[in-house]
């Protein structure tokens, strides 16, 4: 059996979990202040001093002085500081809910779960706030710009369970996009390639190399020169979708990203991605039951073309 993970003697702070460190086994560090410092360069040495003797970076026995000696494998938790964020002003809807799942229209510009820059501006810290439920988990991820369905765990012990399922893609997923419509493209077909996203690089490539990415494009409707296509990833590489609409020559409208990057500032919200996420199936792990769930979004540039 595992080691059982230590419980936080911090509450959650605005839906958030502390953070927690452990110390190494050896190093050279006389006090943790030293070590910490060390540890975690983002944060300035005047600031974790701060924090120590203001009290908010405990270990199991309670607050850490700010001249604690180092202990080899001791554990501190702490709230990291908050980025300055700003609202995402659309609201995150409940699709379903039970004891097991939670279910959410993610709207665009709010990203799934607390990661660099976004924190409290994230589906799984709003859900927690909203719903009353601390510890609610992903069982998957959408990218901040696309909107549509996001399942959450209620209960930390089946997340696994839930997760499984999109990791050996036994949920069938079905998303719509607004894209041009080029009269020589052949569909429906089924886009394949290799992507690979580098770190610390923003884009996604298509490589050579072993298939690794597999979409199913459909042209579903067309209106007034736009089309709205039905994609039905069997894979879920970063940024597939985007990548493989920008390849057939039809780029999603409003991407950012593909072709061209493009920067644009993290509060305007004016030109949504034209992706949604619409559809959900698979069998409940728990129950047994089949389960679907539709999305109650549109793309704003499919209506306006209406």
């Amino acid at each position: 059996m595992g080691r059982r993970r230590l419980a936080s003697p911090l509450p959650q702070r605005h839906g958030l979990d502390a953070a927690r460190l452990r110390l190494p086994d050896e190093g050279p560090w006389v006090t943790v202040l030293e070590h910490l410092v060390e540890r975690l360069p983002r944060v300035e040495p005047g600031r974790v001093e701060r924090m120590l003797v203001e009290g908010r970076i405990v270990g199991v026995d309670g607050p850490v002085a700010v001249d604690a000696p180092f202990v080899p494998g001791m554990f501190v938790w702490f709230h990291r500081d908050l980025p300055v964020e700003f609202e995402v002003p659309f609201p995150l809807r409940v699709v379903h809910r039970d004891e097991d799942i939670v279910v959410v229209d993610k709207p665009h510009f709010l990203a799934s779960i607390p990661r660099g820059k976004h924190i409290l501006q994230t589906a799984l810290v709003r859900a927690r706030r909203e719903l009353g439920l601390a510890q609610l988990s992903p069982a998957h991820r959408l990218d901040r710009v696309t909107a549509g369905l996001l399942m959450f765990v209620v209960r930390p012990e089946l997340r696994g369970r839930y997760q499984v399922l999109f990791r050996d893609r036994l949920v069938r997923k079905e998303y719509v996009a607004v894209a041009p419509v080029d009269p020589g493209l052949v569909l429906p077909r089924v886009v394949r390639s290799r992507i690979e996203k580098e770190r610390g690089v923003i884009q996604a490539a298509e490589v050579a190399g072993e298939v690794n990415a597999e979409t199913l494009v459909e042209l579903v409707g067309v209106r007034g020169g736009l089309g709205l296509y039905r994609l039905s990833p069997a894979t879920g590489r970063t940024h597939q979708l985007r990548l493989h609409m920008a390849s057939l020559g039809v780029p999603i409208v409003n991407d950012d990203f593909y072709p061209v990057l493009t920067e644009r500032p993290l509060d305007d919200f004016s030109r949504p991605l034209q992706l949604l996420a619409r559809v959900l199936e698979f069998r409940d792990p728990v129950s047994g039951v089949e389960r679907r769930f539709e999305s109650g979004l549109s793309l704003s540039e499919w209506d306006a073309a209406g």
